[in-house]
């Protein structure tokens, strides 16, 4: 048996446009990305189907981790430090503010990031990406929010890199944030994009979510004045976590 042909890239832009264009004329607000979304084929398969359970928040306590201020080293936040020679590719720092509905600071906010190098490819034994692994690169970092919920990394400008949503399809650039709430049960995964990428109106996880201003709210802004002369371009990133300009969520188990 012939295995069929993978679907086009031009198959996905088109059901991309005819859910925007019904969207457009529903003229209501969606705020978070479609858990059930077809252009991004295995969204089908993957988000939730049932509701949530709810958890004794005591009890969920005695098992989750904990962690304090001195379990989180500084140096955890420069992912071009972490190896015995640096990195390849644009080096980069990425900060902003993480902030509540009304604009105060969340402090002490425990931040993870995880990305792919600069040639597109995590370092993860599921990633066959036929792109070199950087040895000087792992791809992850974390840190807390200071006094003023700011966050703040070092890091390499990522590769956008193939997927097998459809023929050939790429995800653009991005880097996945994790925030800790006050315990382990309290957890939003998000995902930072780069102003300008081209692979934006083709990619079906970034288009799902239909609302072109909530879109945008996960594309960082470059930041000339936080760019470091001869060192490293900036950017900038502020994190909403309630409200109605919230960042928005990943659906649960989309991480690619």
């Amino acid at each position: 048996m012939t295995a069929p042909e993978p679907e086009t890239q031009a198959t996905i832009s088109d059901e991309i446009a005819a859910i925007a264009k019904a969207h457009e004329a529903a003229g209501i607000e969606e705020t978070q990305p479609r858990l059930d979304y077809p252009p991004y084929r295995s969204s089908l398969l993957r988000h939730p189907t049932k509701d949530l359970h709810h958890a004794d928040p005591e009890g969920i306590e005695l098992w989750a981790p904990v962690f304090g201020e001195r379990d989180i080293d500084p140096l955890e936040a420069d992912l071009t430090i972490q190896h015995g020679g640096e990195p390849v590719g644009e080096r980069m720092l990425v900060t902003g503010r993480v902030v509540d509905g009304e604009g105060r600071p969340v402090r002490g906010q425990l931040v993870e990031i995880w990305q792919a190098n600069a040639g597109g490819r995590y370092v993860h034994k599921r990633d066959q990406h036929p792109a070199p692994l950087d040895p000087n690169f792992t791809g992850v970092g974390r840190c807390l929010t200071d006094a003023d919920g700011t966050y703040a990394f070092t890091t390499i400008k990522p590769g956008p890199y193939p997927w097998r949503n459809h023929r050939n399809a790429w995800r653009p650039a991005h880097i996945h944030f994790s925030l800790f709430g006050t315990e382990f049960t309290q957890r939003m995964v998000t995902q930072m994009y780069f102003p300008g990428d081209p692979l934006f109106a083709l990619d079906p996880i970034y288009q799902a979510i239909v609302d072109p201003a909530a879109r945008a709210r996960l594309v960082a802004t470059y930041d000339h004045d936080l760019t470091t002369p001869e060192w490293a371009t900036g950017y900038r990133w502020d994190i909403v976590l309630t409200g109605s300009h919230r960042t928005l969520m990943e659906p649960e188990g989309d991480h690619a």
